[in-house]
């Protein structure tokens, strides 16, 4: 399918970070663009209030007139997290329709284009969200798609006039294997969907053939250490080609020199914490100066980048109380959340409020979650967030809580906690997960402000 040709598109699932980013292009594209979610979100609100037209509903009555007949203008985007009785998808596939993951999507827009992309079991979105935002305030530009908010934008979607295009490249059921960079990122490759790969092995098997789709003048650039043997490495603090050296909190941001053998730059100011962060700005930081950004204004435009939701993202920041909301839900992830913190505020009690995310991934991952959560000083345990998938026998919250070694830990749910809070009135306070943990962002804002 070509992309001159698509006149209308209908996404299955319109509500997820990464989708609602497509369904953003085609709009701004001119395309009549509807979808489906079954719960209406500040992000389906967003799209709605752009012109889009959502339904909540999975029954062919909901379906706009227009989306009942297949045409060679219509295509369907649909996500894995689906159902697979879902009935409009039943509908789409039963009748013939131009059916499409979004990783494929992505494949059609980035086809001809200049196209960075970046991949990694985590790292990824704040990765490409830096890179963006760097080609963006330079002025170099560029479209993007990303799977978070960027804070300075206020959208997972930036639209350029160039044919540049950054994209987050999803590992998960190895979707990304549809791209074919010109600039490649790998920042991570730690086992996850293991739901999909089986095991390490086969996730690795699959980022080697990322870093092979290549295009043949390209540049790969990879976190050191991981299991692949081409590509030009990046660290904070090691020998690698491209690195940070120099590390130190000043006035609580993170600062650097930057280096990669040609280019060094000074004293790099960087909003957001941790050493995994210092490292996916060495990585964006390469990408740009790669594509031939100026050096200055790459540091410029690196000091005023605000980060993304959901991200280490400062809630509340204030002399009494710190509360801090974060994405990860992977063991690595949850790690260096933590010790970001810890470096922060090294004198504070830190307060944990963990949902997992999905049943396999707190079956195969229990003893690492359990060793870094253990490192709270207060943990609250949310009951698993399934996405798509179905409870398994024994696989709860209880079973993890029982491998946690923290003397202050207990299961609640979300009216459970905001009680808990106002009670404790905690001085450093985390939520951390994927899941719909996020619902409880605004009541505990309201509990410390009103505290």
């Amino acid at each position: 399918m070509e992309l001159n040709t698509i006149k209308g598109v209908y996404f299955v699932g319109i509500g997820g970070i990464g989708m609602s980013a497509i369904a953003r292009y085609f709009a701004k594209r001119g395309c009549l663009v509807c979808g489906y979610d079954k719960t209406r979100t500040n992000l389906t609100i967003a799209l709605e209030q752009e012109g889009i037209l959502i339904n909540y509903s999975d029954e062919l009555s909901a379906l706009p007139v227009q989306f009942h007949k297949d045409t060679e203008e219509l295509l369907i985007v649909y996500t894995p997290a689906i159902p697979k009785d879902s009935e409009l998808l039943n509908y789409f596939k039963d009748h013939q329709f131009t059916l499409k993951k979004r990783s494929e999507v992505l494949g059609i827009i980035s086809k001809g284009q200049f196209c960075i992309a970046v991949a990694g079991t985590h790292g990824k979105t704040t990765t490409s969200s830096i890179v963006a935002h760097i080609l963006t305030d330079t002025g170099f530009g560029c479209t993007a798609f990303l799977g978070g908010i960027a804070t300075n934008y206020n959208s997972n979607f930036l639209i350029g006039d160039n044919n540049v295009v950054v994209v987050e490249a999803d590992e998960y059921d190895r979707s990304f294997l549809t791209l074919h960079p010109d600039v490649s990122v790998i920042t991570s490759m730690d086992a996850d969907h293991l739901d999909i790969y089986g095991d390490a092995e086969q996730l690795h098997e699959s980022f080697r053939l990322f870093a092979g789709q290549l295009k043949p003048e390209g540049t790969l650039f990879i976190k050191e250490g991981l299991p692949i043997t081409s590509g030009i490495s990046y660290s904070a603090g090691s020998h690698s080609q491209v690195r940070a050296e120099n590390i130190r909190i000043e006035n609580s941001n993170f600062v650097f020199d930057y280096t990669d053998g040609d280019t060094s730059i000074d004293a790099v100011s960087l909003m957001l914490p941790g050493i995994h962060n210092v490292e996916n700005t060495v990585a964006a930081m390469a990408v740009a100066l790669k594509i031939g950004i100026d050096a200055e204004k790459v540091k410029q435009a690196v000091a005023s980048f605000k980060g993304v939701k959901r991200r280490f993202e400062y809630v509340v920041n204030a002399p009494e109380h710190i509360y801090i909301d974060d994405y990860a839900h992977h063991p690595e992830e949850l790690n260096a959340c933590f010790n970001a913190v810890r470096q922060l505020y090294p004198d504070k009690k830190m307060t944990v409020i963990f949902q997992p995310h999905l049943f396999t991934r707190t079956r195969d991952f229990a003893d690492e979650f359990a060793r870094v959560l253990s490192t709270a000083d207060d943990l609250l345990l949310l009951e698993i967030y399934p996405a798509r998938e179905l409870p398994l026998p024994g696989i709860n919250s209880q079973f993890l809580l029982d491998k946690i070694t923290a003397s202050d830990k207990k299961i609640c749910t979300k009216d459970q906690v905001i009680a808990y809070i106002a009670d404790k009135n905690p001085e450093l306070l985390l939520t951390v997960g994927a899941g719909d943990i996020d619902t409880l962002i605004q009541p505990l804002k309201n509990v410390f402000d009103h505290a």
